[in-house]
């Protein structure tokens, strides 16, 4: 938290000009400027005197980042087919028996589970109260159960357990990814969650100091989000919980605290298996927060900031602060907020640029009132999404600053907020699509889902970081977070790297899509979700849309769940109604009720059609003929987004011959399919069965210009929903494999989504033993207009791009070994070239990683990247050697400093490897493998070692090898920054 010596002599600046500022303006009276000015001035004068009472340079808000020294243990023995039984009586509420644990459905088969929970036993009645905050109504507020909680007598939740045994962790943490694989079937967990031991429940424990100075503080825990059915005690006492895996949500410790010693903090986690059709994760995968406050503060997400006469010349800034009075006493307050600019990092620069209007009122005590200011800026940065320059890298989304300060009458701080937001101006036409600061931008967007690959649920900003670059590096200018609010770091990215975002709550509402999903407790929590989720999250100037449901059952139920849609959409705009609210359809139609209910319509595949083309012929599921222009027809008024288009199928590198003569066709074992190794080719033409290929997805849109773009399923893949091949563990539909290296489709999309950059891309690799003399259909991507292929020197003949196409085909082209090139023209003019030449033996391996440090107390990783290469330097595309990693000290006064990190995971991109993520080998695929390397423990209070000469050493260095028996080995040198 950056706070300035006194932020209020800063503010109390602004005031003086404003008043010199009116009176310049108006008439100018001496009398009224004088007061004023004398009022500013014994502002600033109080403000210093406070500050110099309090602790110098301390807040009176802490936040306290709570990730290390947890203990944790997961019950034994529930590995099990069909464990139902709870281990303990603290369940959340009993559960449906689950009968059917089979997860290979289609994607889009049509949610109507209804089973409901309900029993004798569980806690529910005291998680309940938890929602209270976020329930409009107090008259449908939860009342919270008298006398004794359950789990007070309970073992885990006491101080003098002792919980030595069990396993010490860091936060975040999955419990389920560094654990092997189940294989075949039946499993505990199939390949639709990810093949991972999610299921079960269990305990993490945390001692907390929490010193006696902070006596008479409201005491807060923040958890951004814990899988799932999170229950909290401290000291023995249950405070509440919180059942929806994917929130952020707070409760309230103070009435449980003792100040002056150690307070015991126990957490129960409950993750039930048949509850996802994706891979979930499982723990405390997200940061917790001990927030400490005056009982005079501003609330939880307390701040509400707008922006309005959006101009290149002013802004009119508008901001609500949420006080909240937990004392024991009426306070007069005085809540005083100025504007500061950002640097691209994030980081406030210089004086205030603006001053909103000090607000003074009184709040009785127990009660909560909102304070209301506006501020004008002059001649604003404006928060462009990326896409407005030519040079992607260019820093363009501005961001701002508002600290808040809140008095009482003595002129004392009782409390300091920062809220970061940026000022942009976005209008949704239906004609003419998205339009921000006055600029049509064309959305190119990707769905992601929120596990990290081989790092599994357990966020981190660094592994975030880079899947992002390399969307942005594709062109990309948007995300759909499917279908779960994302870690609340990843919108501070978005925002800062100027990407629009829609943000979504959850992916089915009363009928579920699974036996134990989120429809057992949408009627109790979907009111509390929805306020929490759009109040965390709306100052973030990344996004462009909330999306309150995806593809749900209700949509079925025509005026019924039109209905339902509407109290969600209304709850939404209840609590932001600057952006439109929406729910995506695969199956509403234009004349069916429910699209009326949205403000926006997000198209699920509808758009090009479902099922409609002659290769998708008599296949069962939905069925539409192309729906944008009926669509467009019946809400004329409404813009339309594609908001899952494509989900075409491929495993990197890897080529299926015959090739469909199709440009979309359905993946199967006898086209496009090999079940024998669960690959997919990587063409670019295969498809879920009610997907389309991009070709297909572009020609729609481009027909349709009024469409305002796409969100392709999906960027990544992700673990979990391995369709077509549910013995795998991952998804087969990312343009980006699971490892984060880039498919054959990815510069497809770049193509078409950075016409203005020079580049061409052959597929397929030019190392296909055994094809010799065979037809081989050759494929080119690019951003131009015509191209000329070669093999060994003699020309194929030269192709042209006619409307509605977007690839070069040679599909007559023989594969004989030597060397392919393209040569790519635009506009007449020499435009990009390629050449692959057919490798030879496998001989060394090369290693280059994304980047050359790690910053130990930020838990960044480096991400390095293992290739099979001939004894020229080409990669050998179809090598499958098994590769060793190590992490080694030369000298061996820095062994100290090698054991300040350590090998995360590993991984090679093949949904089909069932090999532990957790190990230091890894089979390479199509040529490649990966190995993430980070630091070994977040315990901030470790450091590198000193060396020879005993001064503080603040960079270390150690080496990442890589061994393969019959190769040359590699190794690449890491620096480790404190």
């Amino acid at each position: 938290m950056i706070t300035p010596k006194c932020p209020s002599i800063h503010i109390a600046r602004q005031v003086m000009q404003t008043a010199m500022d009116t009176d310049v303006k108006s008439n100018f009276y001496p009398p009224l400027f004088f007061r004023r000015m004398v009022c500013a001035l014994l502002l600033c004068l109080l403000s210093a005197a406070a500050h110099a009472q309090n602790d110098p340079g301390q807040s009176p808000r802490q936040r306290i980042l709570i990730d290390q020294g947890w203990r944790f243990m997961r019950y034994p023995g529930q590995d099990s087919l069909g464990q139902d039984q709870e281990p303990d009586s603290l369940y959340y509420d009993k559960r449906p028996q689950v009968t059917d644990h089979n997860d290979q459905k289609v994607a889009d088969t049509r949610a109507d589970i209804t089973g409901k929970t309900g029993g004798v036993g569980g806690v529910k009645s005291w998680i309940l109260p938890t929602a209270n905050k976020f329930i409009k109504d107090t008259a449908d507020w939860y009342p919270h159960p008298v006398g004794k909680s359950p789990g007070q007598d309970f073992a885990f939740v006491q101080a003098d357990f002792n919980d030595g045994h069990w396993q010490k962790v860091n936060l975040p943490h999955d419990w389920a990814i560094d654990k092997e694989f189940y294989k075949g079937d039946p499993v505990p967990v199939g390949g639709g969650m990810g093949r991972l031991p999610v299921q079960g429940v269990a305990w993490y424990r945390k001692k907390l100091n929490i010193p006696a100075a902070d006596k008479g503080k409201r005491i807060f825990l923040d958890m951004d989000g814990a899988m799932s059915y999170a229950e909290v005690w401290l000291n023995g006492h249950l405070v509440g919980g919180w059942p929806y895996g994917y929130s952020s949500f707070r409760l309230d410790l103070t009435a449980f605290v003792h100040p002056g010693g150690m307070n015991q903090l126990a957490i129960r986690l409950d993750n039930p298996a048949s509850s996802s059709r994706w891979y979930p994760g499982a723990g405390i995968y997200r940061n917790v927060w001990l927030v400490k406050v005056n009982p005079v503060h501003i609330d939880q997400y307390g701040t509400y900031v707008t922006t309005q006469e959006v101009s290149a010349n002013k802004a009119l800034v508008r901001l609500e602060v949420k006080l909240n009075n937990q004392s024991g006493n009426t306070a007069d307050l005085r809540v005083v907020s100025s504007v500061y600019a950002l640097d691209e990092k994030g980081n406030v620069t210089g004086e205030p640029l603006a001053g909103f209007t000090p607000v003074e009122l009184r709040l009785a005590k127990g009660k909560a009132a909102t304070a209301l200011a506006t501020a004008q800026l002059n001649n604003p940065r404006l928060w462009q999404p990326v896409g407005f320059t030519k040079d992607i890298n260019r820093y363009q989304a501005s961001r701002y600053e508002i600290r808040s300060l809140v008095y009482n009458q003595k002129g004392q701080l009782l409390d300091e907020y920062q809220t970061k937001f940026g000022i942009r101006d976005i209008q949704y036409d239906a004609n003419r699509g998205l339009i921000v600061n006055g600029h049509k931008v064309r959305i190119q967007g990707v769905n992601q889902h929120h596990d990290l690959g081989a790092l599994g649920a357990a966020f981190n900003r660094s592994a975030a970081l880079r899947q992002l670059e390399i969307l942005k590096e594709m062109g990309c200018n948007a995300i759909r977070f499917s279908h779960n609010p994302p870690d609340p770091q990843l919108l501070d990215l978005t925002d800062s790297m100027g990407l629009l975002v829609i943000d979504e709550i959850n992916d089915c509402w009363q009928k579920g899509k699974n036996p134990l999903d989120f429809h057992l407790i949408f009627d109790d929590w979907y009111e509390a979700l929805l306020r929490s989720f759009v109040r965390r999250d709306r100052n973030h100037p990344s996004i462009m849309q909330w999306s309150f449901g995806n593809e749900v059952g209700e949509q079925y139920t025509d005026s019924a769940g039109a209905a339902l849609a509407k109290r969600l959409h209304d709850i939404v705009h209840e609590e932001d109604p600057t952006r439109p609210a929406s729910a995506s359809m695969n199956y509403a139609r234009p004349l069916m009720p429910f699209g009326r209910v949205m403000d926006v319509l997000n198209l699920n595949y509808q758009g090009e059609g479902i099922r409609d083309a002659p290769a998708y012929a008599g296949l069962q599921g939905i069925h539409t003929s192309p729906l944008y222009d009926s669509f467009h027809h019946q809400f004329a008024d409404k813009m339309i987004i594609s908001s899952e288009s494509a989900s075409t199928l491929s495993t990197r590198g890897t080529y299926v011959f015959p090739v469909t003569k199709y440009n979309s066709a359905p993946a199967s074992d006898t086209s496009g399919g090999d079940p024998r190794n669960l690959w997919v080719s990587d063409y670019g033409l295969y498809t879920a069965a009610f997907g389309a290929s991009p070709d297909k997805v572009f020609a729609a849109q481009d027909q349709h210009p009024f469409v305002a773009g796409e969100f392709v399923w999906s960027g990544f893949d992700y673990l979990g929903e391995p369709t077509p091949y549910y013995a795998a563990k991952g998804s087969y539909s990312g343009i980006i494999d699971l490892a984060g290296f880039k498919k054959d489709r990815y510069y497809l999309y770049q193509a078409r989504w950075r016409p203005d950059y020079p580049m061409a891309h052959i597929l397929p690799s030019w190392t296909l033993p055994g094809r010799e003399g065979i037809v081989t259909p050759v494929h080119v991507f690019s951003s131009g207009d015509e191209a000329e292929l070669f093999i060994n020197g003699i020309s194929q003949g030269k192709r042209y791009k006619t409307p509605y196409t977007y690839r070069f085909r040679w599909d007559s082209a023989v594969y004989e070994p030597g060397n392919i090139k393209v040569v790519t023209y635009k506009n007449g003019k020499l435009w990009a070239t390629e050449s692959l030449n057919t490798a030879g033996a496998p001989a060394a391996i090369r290693l280059t990683a994304n980047t050359d440090t790690i910053h130990l107390a930020e838990r960044s990783l480096a991400f390095i990247k293992a290739e099979v290469i001939d004894d020229k330097g080409n990669l050998v595309p179809d090598a499958q050697n098994s590769i060793h990693f190590t992490i080694r000290a030369v000298e061996a006064d820095t062994d100290a400093n090698a054991r300040q990190v350590k090998i995360w995971a590993t991984d090679n991109g093949d949904p089909a490897d069932l090999h532990c993520f957790a190990s230091d080998n890894r089979k390479a695929f199509s040529g490649k493998a990966l190995c993430i390397v980070g630091p070994s423990s977040t315990n901030k209070e470790n450091k590198l070692a000193n060396d020879r000469d005993s001064y503080k050493v603040e960079r270390a260095i150690i080496y990442i090898d890589a061994e393969c028996e019959g190769l040359k080995s590699a190794r690449l040198p890491i620096y480790i920054n404190q």
